[in-house]
């Protein structure tokens, strides 16, 4: 009895070293999960804090950002999504940023300027928070390394990117969209059922594209088509039905919103793609804007160091992943057939690395988009949504812990890709802190050979305001003031046409017989925003580029204009439009009656007036029917600005040539 009670106790003694081994472990793994977790959440809330500090730092909104707010005005009247009353143009590139301004204008209640300050601010910072969760769920969370932020560095760093945080524009809602986008296809690539209701609100989401911004539309279907090709989740439906709803599903809001846009607008797309030729090539200017924002902050260096720790993480990934998955396609790899190829084609689209080739290959093709056309007038800011789609497999960086650190079981020894990773992460936190204090643009007011300006600086120093948010603020701008005393000084109405002198306006008169409360004014200025926004909704505002103009935005693009700007209308066809006197001592001395003469008459080409009646007659069913049948040869109409020309190309007699002797 003794001996078997002493063999009885000593069992147990025998195993507890194991049994203590086997806690201990248990205690390092959990440990590390918890100090993981921490490191990652960590480093999601300082980065957040970061960007919107240096968001809140160099916030303004934009003259850009001011028109958008001058058709919220119009929706909030009743007046329709228009930017003048009497012209349905649509002068927002996005149609999404629009809405969404309007509709929490409207919740709040609060002022316009302040309300698009607040919601790109948020929007900003959640886009660098799903860029890193949908990060770490690509390198598999946070169970077996620290996730330490890298790619959204690069990105909060470069002050481009800090300016447009805020600035009244859509920029924080297209890289918003990219990113709750790219941590929904991540999602979905790793479920292999995923939830009807969570698959299609990826669908719809994706859908979104075109309203976010039209190129866009490229980033969307793209994924709708990776959907689209990869294996459908186990549903009683047939697969051809259940494709015909994803393509239902994701053009629901896109394709009613493009047939209702044709038959108001008279367009098949923002009246800003026709004033801009969104089409047209200026690839010279392309590569100089290219230069422009990555040469100033050497771009090039994070983006190389950071490619090389994402492709060394992903092989130490793969290789920590490898066993079971080889071993069960190895016989699926010795068939050749083309039936197999597909079938693996799309098993493969259904996956991280697929989703990761979406992205990179997306933010590539918009670069050489936007190369095409010629790049912006602002410094960086159409290249940051190509950035963010480089940077976001690599938002955050997984650093693999060496077996013996921090408590993981294992021989102390120093491994090769965390080696990598660290230095890759800590190359990235020397090179932001070099790229946030860096000025790319110091050409403050003036503008150089390029055209490309810094907006924001630009903007700070006309005004005089550190932070130019709300419309007064833009009052201080030249010309702004004088133009509001004009308005007051003038009931009759008039057309003001703005002079060399930045304190004085020249007015075109109305004729007689003044109606009742005056004939209106009419303010034909470049800076739209800050022009429409100082002034009543009944003021017409409009611009010789025509970003609010359909005539001006029809006239053929200028080959050596400034990009972005490279359209101007003259002003002898605007007071001709707006049915002002063109006849001296009346009209601005430098205006010659001759050319009004000569647009009076190029006015009634029939395809011109067809295009003009087009935005103007009140809407009807059938005008909407006429706008829809005719919107693809609306878009691709154009005219001469010079109004010789211009009876020329219309077969119009000149109504100021000599008459020929009988």
């Amino acid at each position: 009895m003794v001996e078997g009670e002493e063999r009885e106790e000593g069992a147990p003694t025998a195993q507890l070293p194991v049994g203590r081994a086997r806690r201990r472990a248990v205690d390092s793994a959990r440990g590390f999960t918890r100090l993981s977790r921490t490191v990652f959440v960590g480093g999601i809330l300082l980065t957040a804090a970061v960007f919107a500090a240096g968001g809140w730092q160099r916030r303004w909104i934009a003259d850009d950002g001011l028109i958008v707010l001058r058709t919220v005005r119009n929706l909030l009247a009743g007046n329709g999504p228009v930017f003048n009353m009497d012209e349905r143009v649509e002068a927002n590139t996005s149609t999404a940023w629009t809405y969404i301004v309007w509709f929490f204008s409207w919740l709040t209640q609060i002022r316009l300027e302040y309300v698009v300050l607040g919601i790109a601010l948020t929007l900003s910072v959640l886009a660098v928070v799903f860029a890193m969760l949908g990060a770490a769920r690509l390198w598999g969370g946070t169970g077996s390394a620290l996730l330490l932020p890298a790619g959204v560095l690069v990105y909060i760093a470069l002050p481009p990117a800090r300016d447009y945080a805020t600035s009244g524009l859509e920029s924080s809602l297209v890289i918003f969209w990219l990113a709750v986008l790219w941590w929904w296809l991540i999602r979905w690539s790793q479920t292999e059922q995923p939830r009807l209701a969570n698959f299609f609100g990826l669908v719809f989401f994706a859908g979104l594209a075109p309203l976010i911004r039209p190129e866009m539309t490229l980033v969307g279907a793209l994924a709708l088509l990776m959907i689209f090709c990869a294996p459908l989740p186990q549903t009683r439906l047939r697969p051809m039905v259940f494709r015909a709803l994803i393509v239902a599903v994701a053009g629901l809001v896109p394709v009613g919103y493009q047939i209702w846009r044709m038959g108001y607008y008279g367009l098949p797309y923002p009246n800003t793609a026709v004033a801009k030729d969104a089409g047209g090539a200026k690839w010279g200017q392309g590569f100089v804007y290219l230069w422009n924002f990555i040469g100033p902050y050497w771009l090039i260096v994070p983006l190389v160091v950071l490619a090389v720790a994402g492709i060394v993480a992903g092989l130490a990934y793969r290789a920590d992943h490898a066993g079971g998955r080889h071993t069960a396609d190895s016989d699926a790899a010795q068939d050749k057939s083309l039936r197999r190829r597909i079938h693996r084609l799309s098993q493969w689209l259904h996956s991280p690395s697929a989703v990761v080739a979406l992205m990179l290959g997306s933010g590539a093709l918009l670069t050489v988009y936007e190369i095409r056309v010629g790049g912006d007038f602002m410094h960086g800011r159409m290249l940051l949504p190509q950035l963010f789609c480089l940077i976001l497999p690599v938002a955050v960086l997984p650093l693999r812990v060496p077996a013996g650190w921090f408590g993981v079981p294992g021989s102390r020894r120093l491994d090769w890709a965390f080696a990598i990773v660290l230095l890759a992460f800590a190359g990235t936190i020397g090179w932001a802190l070099f790229a946030a204090n860096t000025t790319a643009i110091k050409s403050g007011t003036k503008i150089s050979s390029t055209g490309i300006v810094d907006e924001r600086i630009y903007y700070v120093l006309n005004t005089g305001h550190d932070h130019p948010i709300r419309a007064e603020d833009y009052l201080d701008y030249p010309r702004m003031r004088a133009m509001v005393q004009d308005i007051a000084n003038n009931p009759n109405g008039g057309l003001l046409l703005n002079s060399p002198s930045f304190m004085a306006w020249y007015i075109a008169p109305p004729p007689l017989p003044i109606p009742e409360g005056g004939a209106g004014h009419t303010v034909f200025f470049l800076n739209l925003g800050m022009t429409s926004m100082n002034v009543p909704l009944d003021v017409r505002v409009i611009d010789q580029m025509g970003l609010a103009y359909p005539l001006a935005a029809h006239t053929e693009r200028l080959t050596d204009g400034r990009i972005g700007h490279d359209k101007n209308l003259y002003p002898d066809w605007v007071v001709v439009d707006t049915g002002m006197v063109d006849k001296h001592p009346w009209t601005p001395w430098y205006l010659d009656e001759r050319w009004m003469t000569q647009a009076r008459a190029a006015l009634k080409c029939p395809e011109t007036e067809a295009l003009l009646v087009s935005t103007r007659d009140p809407m009807t069913f059938e005008r909407w029917r006429h706008n829809f049948k005719n919107a693809l040869e609306f878009a691709k109409y154009r005219i001469d600005r010079v109004p010789k020309y211009e009876l020329q190309r219309c077969n119009i007699p000149d109504p100021t040539a000599p008459v020929a002797p009988k």
